[in-house]
């Protein structure tokens, strides 16, 4: 008898908020949207599994005890699908950890993270600027990224470029652990000259980096270093989890693994 699941695999949060509008409403759309399988949740982060368990005891699966679950479950066939930016570290040692259950399963298959093709690049885009649909000609909208040592880091300048080539020249996008950095980002901005800088966190989730990394007060925060530079700044503490047509394009990967799949 064939039991169906999708797992759905996170970086993670520490913080219940935002956890709960970012990564639990994705889970939920899918669930939703297939309700015939079993949604389990898996999370990367190390860091954050202990921190969770320490602070408020609470266990969340690493990839490899979801599996584990999974085939205690009698589940047949599963269906991972990150909720990862791009294609970076964590998204390959995901695959990796869930293919060493292959004899497990009759099948396992993925979904791709958010920033996979051309068509979810400009997709996202076209999101971002919806968004802030009201952003005026003299205000800027820098978006901070993660970033990583991983080539497919190279997302991120592409991305900024499309805003730029849509005609959106008052999005900026940066990283804060790889390039652009904000000090590729801000003599950018400076020439832009706007009256007003608006920052939002270009992840799944606001989390750590959201409320400390950018809008944190400390003198390294985005936000400190552009009111140096003599702009006045306002923080969206809003990760992409939260935006419906981002969490859209989630359950568009699902669906796209479940149509090349033979008798669907």
């Amino acid at each position: 008898m064939t039991k169906k699941a999708i797992l759905v695999v996170s970086f993670g949060t520490s913080y219940h908020d935002t956890r709960k509008v970012t990564i639990d409403a994705i889970e939920k759309d899918i669930k939703k949207a297939y309700p015939d399988h079993t949604i389990y949740r898996a999370w990367t982060s190390k860091i954050i599994l202990n921190k969770l368990k320490q602070r408020d005891q609470i266990h969340y699966d690493t990839v490899t005890e979801a599996f584990e679950r999974m085939k205690r479950d009698g589940i047949t066939d599963v269906i991972v699908q990150p909720t990862h930016v791009i294609n970076g570290i964590e998204n390959e040692l995901m695959i990796e950890d869930s293919l060493a259950y292959s004899s497990d399963f009759s099948t396992i298959q993925f979904g791709t993270p958010l920033l996979t093709t051309t068509e979810d690049n400009h997709y996202l885009v076209d999101t971002i600027y919806k968004e802030f649909i009201d952003l005026k000609e003299d205000e800027v909208l820098v978006l901070m990224g993660h970033g990583t040592t991983h080539y497919s880091n190279s997302i991120y300048a592409g991305l900024d470029y499309t805003f730029k080539e849509k005609g959106h020249s008052n999005i900026f996008l940066g990283t804060v652990e790889a390039y652009p950095s904000i000090e590729n980002v801000l003599p950018m901005v400076k020439k832009y000259n706007p009256k007003r800088v608006i920052l939002a966190p270009f992840m799944i989730v606001a989390g750590d980096h959201a409320i400390h990394d950018m809008a944190g007060d400390d003198m390294e925060s985005w936000k400190s270093q552009f009111e140096s530079a003599g702009f006045a700044v306002t923080c969206v503490l809003k990760g992409l989890g939260e935006y419906p047509a981002i969490r859209k394009l989630f359950l568009n990967h699902v669906k796209e693994v479940i149509n090349a799949t033979p008798n669907h």
